[in-house]
């Protein structure tokens, strides 16, 4: 019985010192590779302003951030707060550029990629400047949007508020050149009493 015990008891032994020894070399190893794998911005703006022209010379957009980060090896711009200024075209013969209404599109951080699509998350909030614009703010967590074609989209839960109206639904589309809205599930609407 001694002998079954001694023999127990290396065995346990073994396999402590082993899952010790295991344990040690992941802790110093795991923070030297994820050092070589963090990515470091090229350049850092705090308190970002641009504005963005078109190739006619029209205002395209306007971007303020309060911190930007630029990474050239992945061609990604990180932003903090972002607040866009979106000026559409308007494309009806003989109409002037940038005749339509800007709208505002804010949200606590973005990614733009670059294919100039910019996504936006957390507390992502489209605002019309138009007071008589039938929808005047759209909310949700997550919006993609295409500066080439001022095409929005969202797959996610949006709610958009109108002047006699809020609506929830998911899977959200707007043209702001064409202003044309799409929502692909319409969940509810409430009416307010004029």
């Amino acid at each position: 019985m001694n002998r079954v015990h001694t023999l127990t008891f290396l065995a346990v032994l073994v396999s402590v010192v082993t899952y010790g020894i295991i344990e040690w070399r992941t802790e110093n190893i795991a923070p030297e590779a994820t050092k070589d794998t963090i990515e470091k911005p090229n350049f850092i703006a705090i308190e970002l302003k641009s504005k963005i022209y078109a190739s006619n010379g029209s205002l395209s957009h306007v971007v303020n951030a309060q911190k930007m980060e630029h990474f050239d090896s992945s061609k990604v711009t990180k932003f903090q707060l972002p607040h866009y200024t979106i000026y559409p075209n308007d494309h009806n013969e003989g109409a002037k550029l940038n005749k339509q209404s800007p709208w505002d599109l804010s949200a606590n951080e973005a990614v733009l990629y670059k294919d100039n699509r910019v996504v936006l998350n957390d507390r992502v909030r489209l605002t019309a400047i138009d007071t008589e614009s039938i929808i005047q703010e759209i909310h949700c967590q997550h919006l993609e949007l295409d500066l080439k074609t001022n095409i929005i989209s969202s797959e996610q839960t949006v709610m958009i508020q109108g002047k006699d109206f809020t609506m929830y639904g998911s899977g959200l589309s707007i043209d702001l050149n064409k202003k044309t809205m799409t929502l692909a599930e319409h969940v509810h609407t409430i009416y307010k009493k004029i």
